[in-house]
Formats: C-alpha cells, sequence, structure tokens
C-alpha cells in the first residue's frame, strides 16, 4: 500500500461503502467519512456498513473517520459519494484544508436541488474550475461492487490524465473503467436515468408488462440524448455505459432505489410513506423538477419526465400520466 495513495470517501451510504471496500481490496488505505457522529461511531465498532450492505466486513485498511476537517488536512485524493443535495455544503466544508495537489472525484448522479447544476457545475463554483477530478458513473449497484461482482464503470473528466488517475484507482481483475472526456454528458446520463427508472417502477406495479417497459426505456433514452445534446453531450455517449447501460440497470432490477418507489407508487402506494420505506435517498425524486426546468429552458421535449413530475408533486394517478403518454400524438421516431 506503500505507493498507492490515501483515498478519504465522502458519504457512508450503501454505494459510499461500496466504493470504500472497492478501494480498500485494490491495496488502497482508505478513510471513510459520513455526516452522522453516531451512526460512524457504530460502523467503527461493528466494522461494517450492517444497514446497507450487510454481510461485508471492513479489511484493516479501511478506517472510519467522524472529523471531517481532520480527514480533508491528511489526504490528497477525494471520491464524494453524498446525495446532490449535500455535495455543495461536503466541498465547502473541505475547501479551506484542501491541498495545492488534491484529486476529487464524485460519484453522485443527479443535479443540484434549486439550482439544476452539475455536479461538475457545483466543483467548480465551490473549489474552482482548475482543480481536477472527475465524475465516476455508470451501471453499478452498490451490492455488486461490494460482492466483488463483474463490473464496467466510467471514469469522465475534462482531461485525460485525471481521468485516467481515478480508474486506477479503481480497475481491478473484476472492475473494468473506461474514461471519457465527455463530462457533460455522463452526467446527464447519470441524473435522466433515475427518473426513467421511476417511470418504468411505476409501469410494471400498474402491471403494464414488459412491452411498456421496453417502450419506456427506449423513449427515455431519446429524452436523456435531446437534453445531454442541449447541454454540451455527445450522441455516442448515451449509447454506452452512463447511457444506455446505466438506463437499461436502473430500469430493470429492483436493487434500483428509483425503481422500488415507481412500483410502490404503481402499486397505489403513497410517495411519503414510500419514501419513509426505502430508508435511502432515491435521487430521481429530486432530480425531476430540475429536468423539467432544464427541458423547459432549453426547449426540449421530456413527456416521460413531465409525466413523473406530475405524479410526484401535482397529485396525477399513475394510471393517467400513462394515459396522457399514450394519447400524444403519433410521430415519426
Amino acid at each position: 500500500m506503500t505507493n498507492k495513495p490515501v483515498i478519504a470517501i465522502l458519504g457512508a451510504g450503501s454505494w459510499g461503502t461500496a466504493l470504500a471496500l472497492l478501494l480498500a481490496r485494490n491495496g488502497h488505505a482508505v478513510l471513510l467519512w459520513g455526516h452522522d457522529g453516531a451512526r460512524m461511531a457504530r460502523l467503527a465498532h461493528e466494522r461494517c456498513n450492517a444497514e446497507h450492505l450487510p454481510g461485508h466486513r471492513f479489511p484493516d485498511n479501511l478506517s472510519i473517520r467522524e472529523d471531517l476537517a481532520e480527514l480533508a488536512r491528511e489526504v490528497e485524493c477525494f471520491v464524494l459519494a453524498v446525495p446532490s443535495h449535500g455535495l455543495r455544503a461536503v466541498l465547502q466544508a473541505i475547501k479551506p484544508q484542501l491541498s495545492p495537489q488534491v484529486m476529487l472525484a464524485w460519484a453522485t448522479k443527479g443535479l443540484e436541488p434549486g439550482t439544476g447544476k452539475l455536479m461538475s457545475q457545483v466543483l467548480d463554483e465551490t473549489v474552482g474550475e482548475r482543480c481536477p477530478g472527475g465524475v465516476i458513473s455508470g451501471p453499478t449497484f452498490a451490492r455488486e461492487v461490494a460482492q466483488g461482482l463483474p463490473t464496467a464503470m466510467t471514469v469522465a473528466a475534462r482531461e485525460r490524465a485525471p481521468a485516467e488517475t481515478i480508474a486506477h484507482w479503481l480497475r481491478n481483475e473484476r472492475v473494468r473503467v473506461y474514461t471519457s472526456d465527455d463530462l457533460p454528458g455522463v452526467q446527464v446520463g447519470g441524473a435522466v436515468k433515475n427518473v426513467m427508472a421511476i417511470a418504468a417502477g411505476i409501469s410494471d406495479g400498474l402491471g403494464f408488462g414488459a412491452n411498456a417497459r421496453a417502450a419506456l426505456i427506449t423513449r427515455g433514452l431519446a429524452e436523456m440524448r435531446r437534453l445531454g445534446e442541449a447541454m454540451g453531450g455527445r450522441p455516442e455517449t448515451f449509447m454506452g455505459l452512463t447511457g444506455v447501460g446505466d438506463l437499461v440497470l436502473t430500469c430493470t432490477d429492483n436493487l434500483s432505489r428509483n425503481r422500488r418507489l415507481g412500483l410502490a407508487l404503481g402499486q397505489g402506494g403513497r410517495l411519503e410513506t414510500a419514501l419513509v420505506e426505502l430508508g435511502q435517498v432515491a435521487e430521481g425524486v429530486v432530480t425531476a423538477p430540475e429536468l423539467r426546468a432544464l427541458a423547459q429552458r432549453h426547449g426540449i421535449e421530456m413527456p416521460i419526465t413531465e409525466q413523473v413530475c406530475r405524479v410526484l408533486f401535482d397529485g396525477l394517478s399513475p394510471q393517467a400520466a400513462v394515459e396522457a403518454l399514450l394519447k400524444r400524438e403519433s410521430r415519426q421516431e
């Protein structure tokens, strides 16, 4: 481990913990921090995240830290795995302690609530555009990464060097990591797919079957691509791991929190109850209204996103939302 950098993981939910396990198994000394001090003390005592990833004990080179400022003074490599609504606050908290050699990666998929900004834009505003770093994205369930099952990811950055550095942290014989310089495209894919997973879950909860699910995924990809290109992404990005790959995974497997939320709504559940039962953040809920606002700003049609927002926030029934999509005027694909 002497030749590998010490890496701090900020965010001790299921995804942050899974990344901490992966990096520790790759030989890095890993320091895991979460905002709840009492919970972090429990993780340190139990040596596992029994709440989110039971059965995966922490290796000896994975340590728990409770003091964020102290942690930020100790390391130069960070992976942020906090929810989108918390990224700015965490960055502001660590900024005074960051060294000039800092490398910041983030694994947050979504848009900042209230501003609709990409996580890279939040990073630029808080720590500066010159700070090297990149986003970790792709079709990855935390549980399967923790289990060491075969996985493919993408790291996107403005320049090749930081993307390759972060990818090198993550690679092993079970984890294949690609790199990209399409920072906006990769991030848009990671945001849109969560909203589409809610739509797919609603459809399945209503019992509408595989045909409807396939149609939602396909048309969801079209919405992802339209918005992504308007925000500077490249078309080919949306046909890769962080586009169609992540979209298919999140829309079709019940490990997806956003899909499970949609299932509950389609089966007649209430949003508030479904969120409590999830016990974790469903990024699609906070991302949906930001996507709707971005679509309006760019003059883009995103009808699935619109109907998801109406179900979540306007009291529209899931059945009526599906009927509204089916009644739209037919056109050439």
